[in-house]
């Protein structure tokens, strides 16, 4: 129906060529200044968070344990849309007002968070123990044992999940454009609402974000065939 209507009447399908030319370059803008940078520091963010979350998972203090636990059953229980809600709409109204930006990367990284350091952990707990016996064996010490021994090759484990919740979170930044966050979804929206061709520029949002996830997709493929050369088979 929506095809045949294009094709049957010259008139439309130019003037929806001139509109896919038009907004081709605001949503691109969109992806690239507020997409692309709102992953990234998200991510960053949420993988130092990860890591910090993952140790106190396996501490010996009940109360860093205690404390982790309840952090990852908050953020895994609860939706992401209503965490960014409560950060940019809820905060406020106790005084505490934050940026659009600023409160998605906040959301974003604390959802990370919780989620890669169930990564981190499960890859922290595949080294075999005979991995820490033979670093204390050498005089290391707990940090040194972490350090050099341990998250070296538990970073090789943890690559293929983590790249995966990079592309998930390239997908997510959508979830900004509800709190006012002007990245490529909202810009999207803003245009859809002066054309109403709706299915148009959803249709170009959408190539734009499985463009980018193709390219992290292969940069994932290059880094997992990079590292298995260094695992013994």
């Amino acid at each position: 129906m929506y095809l045949s209507s294009i094709i049957a009447s010259t008139d439309r399908f130019e003037r929806l060529l001139d509109i896919a030319q038009s907004s081709l370059l605001p949503l691109v803008k969109g992806a690239i200044l507020m997409t692309i940078p709102l992953t990234l520091i998200s991510f960053t963010i949420g993988l130092g968070l990860a890591v910090m979350t993952a140790l106190f998972r396996l501490s010996g203090f009940k109360l860093l344990r205690m404390i982790a636990r309840f952090y990852v059953s908050v953020i895994r229980g609860t939706p992401l849309l209503v965490q960014l809600f409560i950060i940019f709409f809820g905060l406020p109204s106790v005084g505490m007002t934050i940026d659009p930006f600023p409160a998605a990367v906040i959301g974003f990284s604390l959802n990370v968070g919780a989620y890669a350091s169930e990564i981190i952990r499960a890859a922290i707990l595949s080294i075999p123990k005979g991995q820490w016996e033979a670093s204390y064996s050498m005089g290391m010490t707990y940090g040194q044992t972490l350090r050099r021994t341990i998250l070296p090759q538990a970073s090789r484990v943890s690559i293929p999940p983590l790249s995966n919740s990079f592309i998930s979170l390239v997908k997510d930044t959508s979830l900004a454009a509800m709190i006012t966050v002007t990245e490529m979804f909202r810009t999207a929206q803003q245009i859809a609402a002066t054309n109403y061709e709706f299915m148009l520029i959803y249709t170009q949002a959408a190539f734009i974000y499985w463009t980018i996830c193709l390219g992290l997709t292969f940069i994932q493929d290059r880094i997992e065939n990079r590292l298995d050369r260094y695992i013994a088979k």
